[in-house]
């Protein structure tokens, strides 16, 4: 539904240049939940506005439900009506709302259809089954200054909305909001990606959004995607820095010359009592240094992270044994002689 290909954005400023994008390659599938991870100046509010062209790409392409938009916007710094019309078809929720104070909020949901040409009574009900659906109808008179955080972005959902998008675009939607209504309006994000198959691309730098909501990830780093996929795919992946920042789960060893493992559990392992099997079965005492499950996409998902006696190559049976089960294995790397971390061949594989 949306691909970005060797994406390049480059600011230029009294001379100098700034690389915000820098060969941004990623897809996201229909129907999905995809969501972009960074750190501030990572790049990630400059690739969203340039899916939708608010930002002009200094080079690359990018596609949405098949459409190069790249192409339709040519040289022009200006929309031409093929641009506007494709973005008609793109909604976005911004992180501020950027609501209209003078107008209601039914007429903050009227405004882009009041820009497409729609008559005044077909606007007031369109906006009136959008307000419906994003549980808002009460408040269609109320004016923005008398709603709270969540109400807002909510009305900015509606609005987004306005004009049937295929596609729904989340500028940290979520980063102002409060825990509580965070989890609502991402609750409210899903069931408009599963009541109207939506595909949603939302920038964030909570975690626990990508936890929440997303289907498929990306991390993103000095303007370039370093890591993407689904979130089951990189959490079975080891050494994924999507992965550790999703389960930091931590923990050192008691003493020296002792092999610590990580292991990440999927679905009905979750449930397992394997590592009491493994102690029964090759009658050895395992340390568990940390662990975490919890529900990712309404999956279960779990790590933990167990410490083994003796060094990995005494180990090699019991590590087998836990991937027989099912279990995602990662040796993590042990302290050398010299202090410095090493990592025994098998680890990598």
């Amino acid at each position: 539904m949306i691909t970005t290909t060797g994406l390049r954005k480059v600011y230029h400023s009294r001379g100098r240049e700034t690389v915000a994008l820098d060969g941004v390659d990623l897809h996201v599938r229909e129907g999905e939940v995809f969501g972009v991870l960074g750190r501030s100046g990572a790049g990630k509010s400059t690739l969203i506005r340039c899916v939708n062209m608010l930002e002009r790409p200094s080079s690359g392409t990018v596609q949405v439900a098949g459409q190069d938009l790249t192409a339709l916007a040519g040289g022009s710094r200006r929309a031409n009506a093929e641009l506007r019309a494709a973005r008609s078809r793109i909604g976005m929720v911004f992180q501020h709302f950027n609501l209209l104070s003078s107008r209601t909020v039914q007429d903050n949901v009227e405004l882009p259809l009041e820009i497409l040409g729609m008559s005044g009574a077909e606007r007031s009900r369109k906006a009136g089954e959008l307000l419906d659906l994003v549980g808002l109808a009460d408040k269609a008179r109320s004016y923005p200054a008398q709603l709270s955080g969540g109400q807002k972005q909510r009305v900015g959902i509606a609005r987004a909305l306005a004009g049937d998008p295929k596609v729904l675009l989340s500028d940290e939607a979520t980063s102002a909001l409060d825990p509580e209504t965070t989890r609502s309006i991402l609750r409210l994000l899903r069931d408009l990606n599963r009541q109207l198959g939506l595909t949603v691309l939302l920038i964030t730098h909570e975690m626990d959004v990508v936890k929440a909501v997303c289907d498929s990830a990306a991390l993103m780093k000095g303007g370039r995607v370093v890591e993407s996929g689904t979130v089951p795919e990189l959490l079975a992946t080891p050494g994924s820095r999507l992965a550790r920042e999703l389960f930091p789960v931590g923990g050192e060893p008691s003493a020296p010359g002792r092999t610590v493992v990580d292991l990440t559990f999927h679905g009905e392992t979750t449930t397992q009592p394997v590592i009491s099997q493994l102690s029964r079965t090759y009658n050895i005492d395992i340390s568990i240094l940390g662990a975490a499950v919890e529900t990712v996409g309404e999956r279960q998902i779990g790590r933990m992270r167990i410490e083994l006696p003796g060094r990995f190559e005494d180990n090699v049976v019991p590590i087998g044994f836990l991937r027989e089960q099912g279990l995602q294995v990662d040796v993590a790397p042990v302290a050398g002689a010299d202090g410095t971390a090493t990592r025994d061949e098998e680890n990598t594989k």
